[in-house]
């Protein structure tokens, strides 16, 4: 990749950020008074958030199935312990620990 193409993409992607963080602005000059538009504005970050990460989720301990039993294990394992009000760092950790065990023992097998 030459300089000049890199220096591109760069100002490509600067563009685009730009153009998303500031279109917000442009389009809603005035205060929302809409309950509808409030909640999409409102929601719209966990949703987002939700899209790309699921998808990762499920493909991370590989597209087998192994895998894929081994993230709902984590999946579980997380939702379980996020239910029961446990910190970020202990569901975070407690899902990577049943991932790792859950895909060893299915290896073995």
């Amino acid at each position: 990749m030459t300089d000049g193409k890199l220096l591109l993409y760069i100002a490509v992607m600067a563009g685009v950020t730009y153009l998303v963080r500031m279109l917000p602005f442009v389009i809603f000059r005035k205060k929302i008074t809409s309950p509808f538009i409030k909640s999409v504005l409102y929601y719209m970050p966990y949703a987002v958030l939700t899209a790309m990460t699921i998808p990762a989720v499920f493909t991370s301990a590989g597209g087998d199935m192994n895998g894929i039993i081994a993230s709902l294990a984590g999946v579980v394992i997380a939702v379980l312990l996020a239910i029961k009000k446990s910190s970020l760092v202990t569901v975070a950790a407690a899902a990577c620990v049943a991932v790792y065990v859950v895909g060893k023992v299915l290896t073995l097998i």
